[in-house]
């Protein structure tokens, strides 16, 4: 994976996306783009909130992107506007410090987080000026990831305004950094996939070292996206971070009962690895180191035998410092069993069994429910949806994302999709006034597409 990101010469008038958004870009600017810049989102099959505590995730990119037209100028400033009018226009100089306000997530920081992320890699000062439209089509806060895309658009314009050059693997490594100017501790799915993309496969993404691995999706399976209209910004609440945070303190603690050095131990799959473990023998420590009732913070700190000061300075985030209690047994349980869950779906892809369907259907259907009861990140109309799908016809079907609101992925036998499109849209988006009007861009069969790329005129 050492190759450059993929260029690729196309003519505009073969793309009415691109063509509309031309034009915008003349109307505002006065001059045509010097090139495009598009970043997919994506939708998570299986294996969720794992990828920050060091495991494998199965995703493919959705054909939702973010597309950007972009001129490089001498203007001193970096311009940014965006078709969808309640984004407001943003300016800012080349020559300023790039500043994140992660109390106030706007959509144009997440583009800053992008070109931030470029500039201190290569160390560029001052920044090429830049003019830049940008248009998405994924919806927000969905659990699409339409924020990492936007965050790794912006890092692929910036390296082609500033005449750069970086592998996939080492832009995905930046951006998932970068990203964390915002505040989320994100582990890299997104940002990994929307580079790493490749059209009609998904990917099995691993870290340490990152890379991704074909999964050919077995034939007849199509994959049904649906938005429970319910917005969750990751950013803008501490939810994620509180999970991030319970899965720090739970490797701490199981570390610690097994005799480890776990004050540099920081993930759950490095406890594992160091005990040269099986996910069953983890999972079955899990039920013999930690309590299901929630730990105070008293008890964490006479576990670890650390400060209160240390607690909150080591182990909690800017946004959790308010957390009073933990649950460490449910957060370890989940993430151990999601672990597996990702091993057996990619081998049930590479076997090809006549059931291959019916099998990782059930594997959607455990780890919605793991998300659901052991890690609390669903929620009502995310569940409600869930059970709608499953009885429209999908095989498998769970929330994809971080959760909290958003999206569900459900896999639905290709015969099937119409019959399931319609009884989906009947019993959950027909009959309430604000999901009706929202449905057009909520319910939607995507396939595998590709990644990040730039697009020059011919």
């Amino acid at each position: 994976m050492s190759e450059n990101p993929p260029r690729c010469e196309t003519d505009v008038r073969c793309n009415g996306r691109l063509q509309d958004l031309k034009r915008q870009f003349e109307k505002k600017f006065g001059e045509s783009p010097h090139f495009y810049a598009h970043a997919p989102g994506r939708v998570n099959l299986i294996g969720e909130h794992v990828d920050y505590c060091g495991y494998s995730v199965l995703p493919m990119a959705v054909q939702r992107s973010i597309l950007a037209a972009v001129s490089v100028s001498s203007s001193g400033t970096i311009e940014l506007t965006n078709t969808n009018p309640q984004y407001k226009d943003f300016t800012v100089p080349c020559l300023e410090e790039i500043t994140i306000d992660r109390d106030n997530p706007e959509w144009y920081y997440y583009f800053l987080c992008g070109v931030k992320g470029v500039q201190e890699n290569f160390g560029i000062s001052p920044l090429a000026g830049m003019r830049c439209v940008l248009d998405g089509t994924i919806p927000p806060s969905s659990g699409l990831s339409s924020s990492s895309a936007l965050v790794c658009c912006a890092g692929l314009v910036t390296m082609e305004a500033n005449q750069k050059s970086l592998s996939k693997v080492a832009l995905a490594e930046i951006c998932a950094k970068c990203e964390r100017y915002i505040g989320t501790e994100g582990g890299g799915m997104d940002q990994s996939i929307s580079f790493l993309a490749e059209e009609g496969t998904a990917k099995l993404i691993d870290f340490d070292p990152l890379c991704a691995t074909d999964v050919k999706l077995p034939d007849g399976a199509v994959f049904v996206i649906s938005n429970c209209c319910v917005e969750m910004n990751k950013a803008a609440s501490s939810h994620f971070n509180i999970r991030v945070v319970e899965c720090r303190i739970a490797t701490k603690v199981l570390a610690k009962s097994k005799g480890l050095d776990w004050n540099r131990l920081a993930k759950l799959a490095q406890v594992q690895t160091e005990l040269k473990a099986s996910l069953e023998e983890m999972l079955a420590l899990v039920d013999e180191a930690l309590h299901p009732e929630p730990y105070n913070r008293e008890e964490i700190c006479r576990v670890l035998g650390v400060t209160a000061e240390q607690l909150c300075t080591d182990l909690l985030s800017a946004n959790t410092q308010h957390v009073t209690h933990f649950k460490l047994y449910q957060r370890a349980r989940h993430v151990y069993g999601e672990a597996g869950r990702v091993l057996r779906f990619k081998a049930v892809c590479d076997s090809e069994p006549s059931e291959a369907m019916q099998l990782l259907g059930d594997l959607m259907n455990q780890s919605h429910a793991s998300c659901r009861d052991l890690y609390e990140c669903s929620c009502p109309e995310l569940d409600q949806l869930v059970d709608t799908c499953l009885e429209a016809g999908a095989v498998g079907s769970r929330l994809t994302g971080a959760g909290w609101g958003g999206c569900a992925v459900s896999m639905v036998p290709s015969e099937k999709v119409e019959s399931f499109l319609r009884a989906v849209r009947e019993a959950y988006y027909t009959h309430d006034s604000r999901r009706a009007a929202m449905e057009e861009q909520s319910l939607f069969v995507s396939k595998p597409g590709g990644g990040a790329a730039i697009f020059l005129e011919k």
